[in-house]
């Protein structure tokens, strides 16, 4: 199960790669297209809508990000066909980012992690909660690649997170026997941390945090479960901020007014807190008590 396990998460982590790009290069696009609308001739224009086409997730092949061409089964088998082509594309030679096989590595990673803890068991309602829980950590690793490059956490990958996240909550409350404290211990979990974030956001005027961060501690609230957790997750992210942080700014590589992003700290505080949430409550709750 764990060799299954991690061959699945390195396939989903070659997803991921393609998916992050994917959603940039669209928005370029789409961006282009709207800029240009009044400027652009009918041939550039539909070049654009072209190029758009092709970097449909559910429709466009699969293509290298520098020269556009079509890539085949041998060239994406996660890692190996990384390690086999030297780091470099098979036709145009240029250099394939050392992202692709660390993000597919660090999916595995997760997935076998989380297989190994998790909490739930394997009665049948720890199973489908499981399979969910997969394709949280799926997305957590789309937006954290994403808000490391670009600083932003896209909406398109959030929105359907809540969604999942809700439906989660549901089916606790209803089939695996959460009852309703289930559910107003997940509504209170992401009202706190959502609203604590949407008053940082106010309070600092975007500049301390954004709003995509507010939209994310929806997801991450309803997720972990209840204000406790909520805050727990906020704590180890403040606490791997520094953890970071500090080594920059003493090294001089960072300053007081240098960004750091801030999602993939929420997504790593969150997968700790749900993977490994009672013994770290109770460590926590042993600070104050």
């Amino acid at each position: 199960m764990i060799l299954i396990v991690c061959c699945l998460g390195l396939i989903l982590g070659s997803f991921v790669n393609a998916l992050v790009w994917r959603l940039h290069e669209q928005e370029e696009v789409a961006e282009a297209l709207v800029a240009g609308s009044k400027r652009l001739g009918k041939p550039a224009e539909q070049k654009l809508r072209t190029r758009l086409a092709r970097l449909s997730i559910l429709r466009g092949r699969s293509m290298c990000p520098a020269c556009g061409h079509g890539l085949t089964a041998k060239d994406l088998v996660p890692v190996i066909s990384w390690l086999t082509l030297g780091g470099k594309c098979r036709y145009c030679h240029a250099p394939i980012s050392v992202q692709y096989p660390v993000v597919e590595l660090l999916t595995a990673l997760l997935f076998v992690v989380s297989y190994i803890w998790w909490p739930l068991g394997w009665q049948a309602s720890g199973y489908i909660p499981f399979i969910l829980w997969l394709v949280f950590l799926t997305g957590f690793m789309a937006l954290a690649v994403y808000d490391i490059r670009w600083m932003l956490l896209p909406d398109r990958i959030v929105y359907p997170l809540i969604v999942l996240a809700a439906v989660e909550v549901v089916m606790q409350t209803a089939f695996f026997h959460g009852g309703w404290s289930a559910a107003t211990t997940a509504v209170f979990g992401a009202g706190s941390l959502a609203g604590l974030f949407y008053l940082l956001y106010l309070g600092s005027r975007g500049n301390w945090i954004g709003f995509g961060d507010v939209k994310l501690a929806i997801v991450l609230g309803l997720l972990v479960g209840g204000p406790l957790r909520a805050l727990l997750v906020l704590f180890v992210a403040s606490l791997l901020g520094s953890l970071i942080a500090i080594p920059l700014l003493a090294r001089g590589r960072a300053t007081a007014k240098t960004l750091l992003p801030f999602g993939p700290l929420l997504l790593t505080a969150t997968v700790i807190v749900v993977l490994f949430g009672e013994p770290l409550v109770r460590w926590y709750t042993g600070l104050f008590i």
